[in-house]
Parts: C-alpha cells; structure tokens; sequence
C-alpha cells in the first residue's frame, strides 16, 4: 500500500510500473484534501477507492502513530475484525478473525482462515503471525474470503503487509523507547546504494522486557518477561530499466517466561475442588484481579523412569517455565517489465521457525497437568503472475502457485493427577506433510466508461500426510481439490461515487487432527470448509475531498464449519479433542467507515461494524454424557455484534517545529472466547483508549504515550477442559511510554 497525491498521480504511476515497489509516505492533507490511498490487494497497484470489495488500510505514519508491539496493537484499522494473541505458545500465537471467522490455536494442524501475506508471502502457521510492528510500510485489511489472488486458507480474509524498500539513498532512521513493566526497545534501518544498480538496506531491532504484568504468589515474583531480537537484510538489484531482483531477509529470536495464564473457574471445578486451591482468578475473595497466577513452574522428570515423583512445593514455586521462538524468513522477487502492456513477477519465499515452551496449564499450584512442546515449522512458496494492463478495456492477472511446508511436534505430556505423589510421563510425536498446487486468473474487463466487470477464479489441489508415533502409531495422507470463482461488477456514478457488488468464495483445507489418543483420532481427516459471500457497497468523496466515506454490506454461507470439539474418548473414559465438521452457518453484517479532514490541523479517522452470525446446524456429542446435541443456539466466539474506532488527530505549527496529539477509542462488544460458549470465558464489552502527545523538530520526533488506558482486562485466549479446569490469558493493562525517533540522510 502507499499514498499518492492526485498531483503528482502520473509521476508516481509511471515509476510504480517499473519498479512495483510498495511505497507509503506519511499521510498528510496537501492542499486540504484527503490523499489517494494505493493499495495492492489484486496484486496491481490502485486506487483504494475504485477496488469492487471492503479494504482498510494504513499508512507507515498511522502505523507508527499507534506505537503499537504488534499488529494485535492495529485491529482498530478495520471493522468486524478482532485480534488477539492466544497466550498459547511463544512469540505470539495469532488469534484473527475477520466477521466472525478464524482460529485461535496454537496447533501446526490448523491452517489459518484469515491469511497474514508478509512482501507477498503467505505465513503458514499461527505462531510467529503477529509481527513485530517494525520497518511496516504498509498494511491492508481485505474482508471476506480472497480465494481468487490470495488462494487456500483466506476464508475469512488476509492481511496485507509490506515493509519499507531500499532507496539506494544514504540515510536511515533510529527509534529508542521505554515503556512501563521496565521494557526498552530499540530499532533503526539504514540506506545506501552500491554503484548504480544496487540499493541495500539494512535493519536491526531489540525489545527487552524485565518485568511482566501477572504476579505469580507461589513462585513469588512476576512472571511475563520477553526478550525479542531481529535482524534484516534487504537488497535491491536492477541490471536493466525493466528487470529488478529483489532479495529480503529477516532473522528473528525471541526468549520469554511461558505465558502465564489464569485460572477463571476458582471453586466450579474438579480440580479446584479436589486440592483446595487454584490460582487466584477474577471473582477469588484474595484479589479480585485477572493479573495474578499461582501456576508452578517445570520439574525436570526423572531420567531413569517415565514416572517421577513430585519435588517439595518450594522447589516447584522456584522452578522457571520458558519459552523460545526463532524464525527465519527469505524472500527473493523478480520483476520483469516485458512491453509497455506485460510484467512478469516471479515470488520465491522460505520461512523456517523453531520454538520451545514447557507449560502448566491446570492454573493450579500443583503440578497437575504439563506440556513440554518444541515445535520445527518449514514451508517453501513459489508464485509467478503474468499482468496484462495496456489502459484498454481488458486488464488480467493469471499465475500459478505452489506451496510445500512441514512441521514436527515432538510432544511430552505430564499428568500428576492420576496417580498420587506420581507424575507420569508421556510422548507423542507429531509430523505433518502438506502439498499445495494452484492456478488462478483474475480479469476486469471495462464494458462502458462506468461499468466494469470483474471475473476470476483458483483452481487449488491440496495434498497433506500425516505420521504419528509414541504412545499412538499411524499415518494416512488425504487430497482435496476446490474451485473458488469470484465475480462482481463496479459503477462509477462520478469520479467521487462508485458502487459495487461482489459474489466470492473461499476456502480452507481439510486435515488431520494433532492432538491424538488413538490410531482413529490419527487416521480420520477433517473436510475442508467453504464459504460464499454477496456483498454490495458504495465507496465515495464529498466536501470536495475532505470527506470519505465507504460502506458494505454481506451475506455469507458457511458450509461445513470446521470447530475444534471435545468428544468422548474411543476408549469409553475420558475426553478426546479433535476438528470435526460440525456445523453450517450465515453470517451477515454492516461496514461504515469514515475518513475527515474536519477543520485546520483536525482530521478524524472512524469505522462501525455490525454482525450477526448463527449456527443453521450445530451437531455435537457431548463428552460426558454421549449423547447427541444440538448446539445451533450457540454463538460465534470473538464476533462481537458491535465493533467501533473513533481516532482523531490536532496538529498545529510551533515556533519550534510541529506539534500534534492523537486519541482513539476502540470498541469491542460483548463477545465469547470458546466455541461451547463457557460462562467464565465471556468477555463484556470493551473500549479501549489510547493517546499520544507528539513534537517533531527538524529531524527528530518526540512522543508521551498510553495504550490501553482505560485497564481493560479482557480475554485474548481461554479454554474449558471437560470440568477439570479453565483458564485464560488476558490482555495486556494500561501501559505508558516515551519514545524519540531521529531520520538522517536524503
């Protein structure tokens, strides 16, 4: 994405064809009018306005404006969309969803339904999504399923997100902060060229943060530290006027206490009940407060038996859980401008990560039930598009995909309540093979000045194979294939007012299930799920472009809704988790979004969205008692009825430089957290303040800000273990910081 000004419109376009560079300059009113917002969500450069679906985006400067972590730190850019991270494994397990639809696990098994696209790479996997909010230059929300350009596992929607290009100009830009919980940060990039055809940019980044927010009683001091280090390369080679290579690569390692994680089920559950005492939750008489946590910490098991006995209770409270998370990420594009009217652009990406976690995850001061779960994720992408756009009425994209990724979970449960001052120790490897093929085209074709059609489709053919060994040996391997048309129509009432109306479809892969007790849970795939979307909407400028002003309005089928289910166990005791195809359902909704420049130095920034989604057909074997229910009266989880942000920005010029402050408001309804709705995992309606104060002079940039400052204390994660016990995580409280930002060079 990136902003031009309709002034220099030509300029830019004619340099943007031959280089196909993402730019996005700060978002400033030139001459009282609202800037052209570009964006590349069909994978052509245009005009955010003439694009025939809802597209939010924002530019480097809004970005950096919201001093965000990461992009959890951004859901407000659009309606309906909610992101969380689920607490659930190290740096960052996203939890996406975009009207209604998405995942929210920490599992490799699970595609994700709303995909997150980093410099036109897909990242296959939940953890590691969220990115660090660093050198961002761009980023676009797409709602409704992208099947057609964006492919497999868009079922919701993606997210788009391009980081800053070599200039080949020396210069570069150095950002220091300091945030409360004793959290620093760091982050510069720097510019050059090497001879005429080469531009380097390099780029380094490092956040420490020495205390967390939850207070563990039993370890006795708080718990949530995270450091995190990256660092990058970015070089830009053209050796002729019409041909470019670029290489990107980035390299990432995160080192941070486990997630701590709450109890919200103090006195209704089994083993709360049962050892008399749980972590403190929400509505425990001792505090009253969703930071505090009495989760043990690792004992080491015996090596010379798969059971051990428990250490003393000191020994646990002073044991440490961590977690680690390394990735690393190349990406290497070609751009072939072949005539006037033809580019070719070739997409290589590989991305690996590495991680560790030991969890205990019962809430309890017990070591009841526990997790030791490393984790390898590869995964190789290779796409090439043909664009065909002479300013005629025909204009295409056609291209072809292939995807291939594989990860290994090498399992170690610990389970203390099933034999008494015992734990027992238990592993299941898990391994995945997962193969991927497509073809897609996407055609507009101009049939009036005012009327254009818009056509396409994706043939897709997965492949997967799965491999289970441990306490459970099995393997099987499955193949799917799908077709996702899309078409919609686009008509300009004015160069200010265009309407359209869209017909897409989406959808996600079948798979095989991670979590697995017997060769039945291993062997049985899951079916892929799929959804069509209607959608109409205007999008349009008035008050001579200082307002716009942009709504939809959907409708979405859901068939074969894939839910993540606790059924009973094959053995006749117990519980098994798995994915199942368990329900149909229509979601519907309204998207208002409004952008102003209200007055001298004045702008606003607003969105509303509104949902409504329901379950036609729920089937569900209750885990206890075996029988057959249905649960069509269940809700959405994280599909809050009502979502709203209202952002203003004042700025004004001083003796001394410029000035501004900003404040924004971001509303969240009441919304679940799990799929069977479980009381102590409802979240009540949110809003959420954050502010800034902010001077530049000359080249430097000075800030005061909060997030977060009305303590909203909601749940970004949370599960219900068949009445065992419950837990969440919860979002980070009300935090201050400073920060100061010098750029140099051209």
């Amino acid at each position: 994405m990136r902003i031009r000004s309709k002034q220099n419109a030509l300029g830019v376009a004619v340099l943007a064809s031959l280089t196909a560079l993402p730019v996005t300059p700060v978002v400033l009113a030139q001459d009282g009018v609202l800037e052209e917002v570009v964006v590349t969500s069909r994978k052509r450069t245009e005009n955010l306005q003439d694009v025939g679906f809802a597209v939010s985006a924002l530019t480097k400067s809004e970005i950096e404006g919201q001093f965000a972590r990461d992009i959890t730190d951004l859901a407000n850019i659009s309606p309906n969309i909610v992101i969380d991270d689920t607490a659930q494994g190290p740096g960052g397990v996203a939890a996406i969803f975009i009207r209604g639809i998405g995942v929210a696990d920490v599992e490799k098994n699970f595609d994700p339904a709303v995909a997150v696209v980093v410099d036109n790479m897909f990242i296959g996997s939940n953890a590691g999504s969220l990115l660090r909010s660093i050198d961002i230059e761009g980023m676009e929300v797409l709602r409704g399923p992208q099947g057609t350009l964006f492919g497999r596992n868009t079922i919701g929607g993606a997210i788009n997100i391009t980081r800053s290009r070599p200039t080949g100009e020396l210069g570069g830009k150095v950002r220091v902060g300091y945030e409360k919980y004793d959290t620093y940060y760091a982050d510069g990039i720097v510019n050059f060229g090497v001879g005429e055809n080469l531009a380097v940019k390099l780029s380094a980044a490092k956040r420490d943060q020495q205390e967390g927010f939850y207070d563990n009683d039993f370890v006795g001091r708080d718990v949530g530290r995270n450091d995190y280090q990256s660092l990058g390369l970015n070089a830009l080679w053209m050796p002729t006027d019409s041909l470019e290579i670029e290489y990107t690569g980035q390299f990432e390692e995160t080192d941070q206490d486990t997630p701590p994680l709450l109890n919200t089920g103090q006195n209704r559950h089994l083993f709360c009940s049962a050892y008399g005492f749980c972590s403190p939750s929400q509505d425990s008489t001792i505090t009253g407060s969703r930071y505090k946590t009495a989760n043990v910490g690792y004992i080491p098991p015996d090596p010379g038996g798969a059971a051990f006995a428990t250490s003393t209770p000191d020994q646990a409270r002073e044991a440490q859980m961590l977690a680690t998370f390394d990735a690393d990420t190349h990406i290497v594009e070609a751009r072939w401008q072949a005539t006037d009217a033809i580019k070719v652009d070739y997409i290589f990406g590989s991305y690996e990560s590495d991680e560790t976690i030991i969890s205990n995850w019962d809430g309890t001061p017990e070591f009841l039930y526990g997790t030791d779960r490393p984790a390898t994720y590869e995964q190789t992408t290779h796409e090439i598009r043909v664009s065909w756009d002479n300013d005629g009425p025909i204009n295409a994209v056609l291209g072809g995909y292939l995807w291939d990724s594989e990860y290994e979970i090498p399992l170690r449960s610990w389970v203390g309540f099933v034999v008494p001052g015992a734990i027992l120790d238990l592993l299941q490897n898990s391994r995945q093979e997962s193969e991927s093929q497509a073809v897609f085209a996407d055609v507009d074709w101009q049939i009036s000045d005012r009327l254009t059609l818009n056509f396409g489709g994706r043939y897709t053919k997965d492949d997967k194979e799965t491999m289970q060994t441990g306490m459970v040996n099995a393997s099987n391997d499955e193949s799917w294939n799908e077709f996702t048309p899309r078409a919609g129509l686009r008509y300009e009432f004015s160069d200010n007012l265009m309407a359209f109306a869209t017909y897409s479809t989406g959808y996600r892969a079948g798979g095989f299930n991670g979590r697995v007790n017997s060769v039945e849970e291993a062997t049985q795939p899951y079916d892929p799920e799929t959804v069509d979307n209607i959608e109409v909407g205007i999008k349009s400028e008035w008050m001579d472009d200082r307002l716009r002003f942009n709504a939809s309005y959907f409708v979405m089928n859901y068939d074969d809704k894939q839910e993540e289910l606790q059924l009973p166990s094959d053995t006749g005791t117990g519980q098994k988790t798995v994915v199942t195809n368990a329900s149909e359902a229509t979601i519907q909704g309204l998207e208002l979004e409004v952008q102003a420049l209200l007055g001298e130095g004045l702008s606003l920034r607003a969105n509303l969205g509104w949902l409504d989604t329901e379950y036609d057909n729920f089937q569900y074997t209750d885990a206890v008692s075996s029988e057959t229910v249905d649960l069509s009266y269940l809700e959405f989880r994280r599909a809050p009825d009502i979502t709203a942000t209202v952002d203003a920005t004042y700025e004004w010029e001083t003796s001394y430089g410029r000035a501004w402050v900003r404040g924004a408001v971001h509303y969240l309804g009441e919304h679940w957290v799990n799929v069977t709705n479980s009381p102590e995992l409802e979240n009540d309606a949110q809003n959420l303040i954050d502010a800034s104060v902010n001077f530049e002079v000359n080249n430097w940039r000075f800030a005061l800000f909060g997030r977060n400052l009305s303590d909203e204390d909601g749940y970004t994660h949370g599960y219900d273990v068949a009445g065992l016990w419950s837990y969440a995580a919860v979002r980070a409280p009300r935090t201050f910081g400073v920060e100061a930002i010098y750029e140099f060079g051209d």
